[in-house]
């Protein structure tokens, strides 16, 4: 089908103005048709073509939006999703989805019952950098995986004034950069066997988690994710180990650093990424160096969920995948509680 999908866009705070907003108004396949939020000025300023509308009643009570994307804190994301899904309304919702598992999974079962699309918004799995490795994996290019590490580290050591750092919302590395970490692990090897975590507060005065390290066990790998606020010289992004070579890189995808320069998708040089750093050995070959990374392409998460909503297509994030990680964050905060190893049992 031609024509563009019209959405609805419930908040204009960080992730709405950045991740949500200028991607879907430059994903060639979507429009952003409505904004809900109380910074009426300053979207109306960005989006001059959008209409603006003061609340989340005003957004589902509009017949020509189908699809809601849930950008608020983290805590108002269930509420918010339920009564959207229960209105017939489709939605994406920002990660985390919910705070629980059990809540992910209601989300997901009244999607179903509806006929309806729950869309997690894990965008990350189109940094430039995981679709090269998962390229490399799939191709064999490393052989069989044996260890794999995937940080995602700052240095933050000032708290700043804001909700993610807020335990009654939500707040914390676990649930901001966790969904990312633990959802790229399991689109690349799917559910662990076990897992165990450490989950801290590392900065002075610190309310919610600063420091999350977590490892999936799998019978033929292991997986380690790690986040930090107190990480000045980072390690590598990824890491990655296998019995024909390796493959490193440093840094994070640049995307989010362009968006919040103001790049857009479509931009010269939007998504360019530096390269990472290859081995392969096979018998006597032995070749190393820079291997060229792909462009990152956060609209290609707006130009799927345009196919399967006007297209009828498969949605590459199914909600089972907000669900398994939810799953793996409520155990994760019981491991670390415990200090023991859980399994990984999936709800469905």
């Amino acid at each position: 089908m031609s024509g563009k999908l019209k959405l609805g866009l419930m908040g204009y705070g960080f992730a709405g103005a950045t991740f949500h907003a200028p991607v879907i108004a430059r994903s060639w396949r979507t429009e952003l048709a409505v904004i809900a939020t109380s910074q009426a000025e300053r979207a109306r300023a960005d989006f001059p073509a959008a209409d603006i509308v003061p609340d989340f009643d005003a957004l589902i009570a509009r017949d020509d939006i189908a699809c809601i994307v849930i950008a608020t804190p983290n805590d108002t994301h269930f509420a918010l999703a339920h009564r959207a899904l229960e209105a017939g309304k489709h939605v994406v919702i920002d990660k985390p989805v919910t705070l629980s598992a059990a809540d992910a999974q209601t989300l997901a079962r009244l999607a179903v019952q509806r006929g309806l699309l729950f869309a997690p918004f894990h965008n990350r799995r189109w940094d430039g950098d995981f679709m090269t490795l998962r390229a490399l994996i799939a191709d064999g290019g490393l052989g069989r995986v044996t260890h794999f590490e995937s940080h995602f580290d700052r240095f933050r050591p000032v708290i700043p004034k804001r909700w993610r750092e807020e335990a009654a919302h939500g707040g914390g590395l676990l649930f901001d950069l966790g969904p990312h970490l633990i959802d790229q692990a399991l689109a690349l090897f799917g559910a662990p066997q076990s897992l165990s975590a450490t989950v801290r507060q590392q900065r002075d005065n610190a309310q919610v988690p600063d420091y999350v390290h977590l490892q999936l066990h799998y019978a033929d790998k292991e997986v380690v994710l790690h986040a930090s606020a107190l990480s000045a010289l980072p390690p590598p992004r990824f890491a990655v180990h296998g019995t024909r070579g390796s493959y490193l890189i440093n840094g994070l995808d640049v995307q989010e650093d362009q968006l919040k320069a103001g790049l857009r998708p479509g931009d010269a040089g939007f998504g360019k990424n530096p390269p990472g750093w290859l081995r392969q050995v096979d018998g006597e070959r032995d070749h190393q160096g820079e291997h060229a990374t792909l462009d990152g392409d956060y609209a290609g998460f707006y130009r799927a969920l345009a196919g399967t909503l006007l297209d009828g297509k498969a949605f590459p994030v199914p909600a089972q995948d907000a669900v398994d990680v939810m799953t793996i964050i409520d155990l994760a905060l019981r491991s670390d509680a415990e200090g023991v190893r859980v399994p990984f049992t999936r709800l469905e």
